[in-house]
């Protein structure tokens, strides 16, 4: 196919001069280029004719005047026409060369942690719920769609032009097994329930490796046919670890990744899949919100510990008792799990693990859900490999209260030993540390 555009070719958009760098891929709406403008980079998106609807280009520029929700999405910033040109496009922010497609995960070309898995589900949850804040609808979360930082989880979430008002119509319904049932079998179009839904789908490829619907069922379809998938993912969808009807559990020949990752997680995230994919599968109401699985990911990520095998395991409060140090068996090995230290600031509880990260989020009352931004971490004494420090990376002084009851101060660039019963001020929280 000829691309719209060539090498070096110039795009005049009023007094403005975009430059044509390099062709960065199409899809069914249109063309994407890498462009230059007074020494920056951006993202140009130009419609085939046939997209270049009236009703596209109205969505667009209002998109544009409303704004992104967050600088995790590749909004609209410019919209572009040009005489010379049948069509129009827009202006939007590169992705960088860091960010890799969800769909490099699914098939093992990148192997991220747990801890960055975790990062990219939270930002996930908190990017959506400013988007339905706005009484905006996405209605096609999936893979093709989000980015993401295998080594931090930072993410990015592009194809933002087809975002339109909750409950209004342009077209889009999705992507095929993303689909919420209501919307496969067209019983409902596209709305922030919906979009729900496809979130939580989303999130159990994230962290399972696998669809939640797809067990025994799917391992026996011979023709995997449009009647065959809205059986599956419309009329009849079954959770595979619904815990009351078992007829789709994952196939032991087909569906490893399940039954291997399921049951490392604790009981309080899985919960939330168990409510979605069952009542929530029927009753959209039950569907876990943006909230909700934003409060339950960053539990589960502060409970991250190690094993002496090297595995990353979690610590689930539902079944152990951390004071006395029963933490369980390791997934990978069935090693007992060595405990860790631990901090408590406010209500959450962090493992201080000789990697942990404290982040703006855990330690700033007015930066919460910031997961970018390092606040403390965890550092190896230079001479002693048995003792270990929590290092102030902010630019306050951190009061601390140690065991003995004598008071110093921590600043910036600092370390404190870890000890039991070390008492933190971090300015406008508190922190206690238990071994």
């Amino acid at each position: 196919m000829n691309q719209l555009f060539k090498y070096g070719e110039i795009l005049n958009e009023g007094y403005k001069k975009y430059r044509i760098l390099n062709f960065l891929g199409s899809g069914n709406q249109g063309e994407v280029y890498k462009v230059a403008y007074e020494g920056k980079e951006y993202a140009l998106k130009w419609y085939f004719k046939s997209m270049a609807t009236k009703e596209q280009k109205e969505n667009l520029i209002k998109l544009i005047n409303i704004g992104a929700p967050d600088n995790r999405f590749l909004w609209p910033i410019k919209f572009i026409e040009n005489s010379k040109k049948t069509g129009f496009g827009y202006i939007m922010p590169l992705r960088t060369s860091r960010y890799r497609n969800i769909s490099d995960m699914m098939t093992r070309k990148i192997e991220p942690s747990f801890s960055a898995v975790l990062t990219a589900c939270i930002e996930l949850c908190d990017s959506f719920l400013k988007l339905h804040k706005m009484n905006l609808c996405y209605k096609d979360i999936s893979f093709g769609n989000i980015f993401f930082d295998p080594l931090r989880g930072d993410i990015l979430i592009c194809d933002n032009d087809n975002v339109v008002e909750n409950g209004k119509k342009n077209g889009v319904l999705g992507t095929p097994r993303f689909m919420a049932p209501e919307v496969v079998i067209g019983r409902s179009q596209p709305n922030i329930k919906s979009d729900l839904f496809s979130l939580s789908i989303l999130l159990f490829y994230l962290l399972v490796m696998h669809h939640p619907l797809e067990g025994k069922k799917e391992s026996t379809i011979r023709c995997f046919d449009l009647p065959a998938m809205t059986e599956l993912y419309g009329k009849n969808p079954i959770f595979i670890f619904d815990p009351i009807n078992k007829t789709n559990r994952p196939d032991v020949n087909y569906h490893k990744n399940a039954l291997v990752f399921w049951p490392i997680y604790p009981e309080k995230l899985k919960d939330q899949f168990i409510q979605t994919f069952t009542k929530g599968i029927r009753i959209p109401d039950y569907r876990v919100d943006e909230i909700k699985w934003r409060d339950v990911l960053i539990e589960t990520k502060n409970s991250l510990l190690y094993c002496n095998c090297g595995a990353e395991n979690f610590y689930d409060r539902k079944k152990y008792i951390l004071n006395n140090r029963e933490i369980g068996k390791c997934w990978n090995c069935e090693a007992k799990i060595p405990q860790p230290a631990r901090i408590k600031i406010d209500n959450e509880v962090i493992m201080l693990n000789s990697n942990t990260k404290l982040f703006n989020h855990h330690l700033c009352s007015d930066k919460k859900y910031d997961f970018r931004n390092i606040a403390a971490e965890v550092n190896k004494h230079p001479l002693k490999e048995d003792i270990f420090g929590l290092k102030n990376k902010t630019n306050i002084i951190w009061e601390a209260k140690l065991p003995s009851g004598k008071n110093m101060q921590v600043y910036p660039g600092k370390n404190i030993a870890i000890q039991n019963g070390l008492k933190l001020s971090f300015g406008t929280k508190n922190g206690e540390i238990r071994i």
